[in-house]
């Protein structure tokens, strides 16, 4: 192992693949009102936590690694010499890439040779997850530390993603969205369509079934290639969902049937810390140009 991936857990990898992968992840903290946060995935069951956001309409809020988190995981490999590339959610959405940049500054007041690279991904949840991957990819090739740092600055600009939530209330009461874009959706029961690209989120359209924003999903991709002529074969897609996920696999199909592609079985669940943002039922597919494309 040439160096060491790290990322932080709004990549929502889950540990088989993290694990099998060599994969350090910084987890962020979790909680719903008048509890004390807890590591994401140690306090609560992902099944647990949409249930509750689901069944009881409970709005929880999520916290940020530390510099001291950081610093926990980078230290033992930079004491073996072992160089790092640590891949962090958009900057745009939180400060992890600030807390990750911090730790690297102290670490190398005291280790002068430390190699420890820190990518604001500009990418969230499914499309972070995309950009470890090839990170994971290129080191398994024997590619050098220099020439993955170099390939991750470009491919990151590819990623993408096309989403739906039940409802945009927990966006905009976690201020990821502006109210003006709310458009009385929850009144009207809209199902709202979203597009994530270059570390913001903006409304794609909106549509009053949850089938027609699927359908939408992928005439927005369908749009975007062919605008862009862009070749299906360069990119990988991922599908992404909370705790549905006999929809998230018949929505796959659905893809693969109606776009010239085939579905990743990267081992990834939205998690509970971007489940704060887009409330019990987010489902969408992610995509980002291979590096070897």
């Amino acid at each position: 192992m040439n160096f060491q991936i790290i990322s932080d857990g709004a990549c929502d990898l889950l540990p088989e693949y993290t694990t099998a992968n060599q994969i350090e992840i910084v987890p962020f903290y979790v909680a719903f009102e008048g509890e004390e946060y807890t590591k994401e995935g140690e306090g609560i069951s992902h099944d647990e936590f949409y249930r509750r956001m689901a069944e009881n309409h409970e709005i929880p809020k999520s916290s940020l690694p530390s510099s001291q988190d950081y610093m926990d995981v980078f230290l033992p490999f930079v004491e073996k010499q072992i160089p790092i590339i640590c891949i962090c959610i958009t900057a745009k959405f939180s400060g992890s890439y600030n807390s990750a940049c911090v730790a690297k500054e102290q670490i190398l007041e005291d280790y002068k040779d430390a190699q420890i690279e820190v990518i604001d991904s500009t990418l969230n949840t499914m499309s972070e997850a995309l950009l470890v991957n090839e990170a994971v990819q290129m080191r398994n090739k024997g590619l050098s530390y220099e020439n993955c740092i170099d390939t991750l600055q470009k491919i990151k600009q590819t990623g993408r993603i096309y989403f739906t939530v039940g409802s945009l209330e927990y966006l905009i009461k976690n201020g990821r969205i502006g109210k003006l874009a709310s458009v009385a959706g929850d009144k009207l029961g809209i199902q709202p369509l979203i597009i994530m690209k270059d570390g913001e989120i903006s409304l794609g359209g909106a549509t009053r079934s949850r089938k027609k924003a699927k359908d939408n999903v992928i005439k927005l991709i369908q749009k975007y290639f062919k605008e862009a002529e862009l070749n299906y074969s360069d990119y990988r897609f991922l599908v992404g969902t909370g705790f549905q996920m006999e929809e998230a696999a018949e929505f796959c199909k659905m893809l693969e049937e109606a776009l010239p592609i085939t579905c990743e079985e990267i081992p990834a669940r939205i998690g509970t810390t971007i489940g704060c943002h887009t409330g019990p039922y987010p489902l969408g597919v992610a995509f980002i140009k291979r590096h070897d494309a």
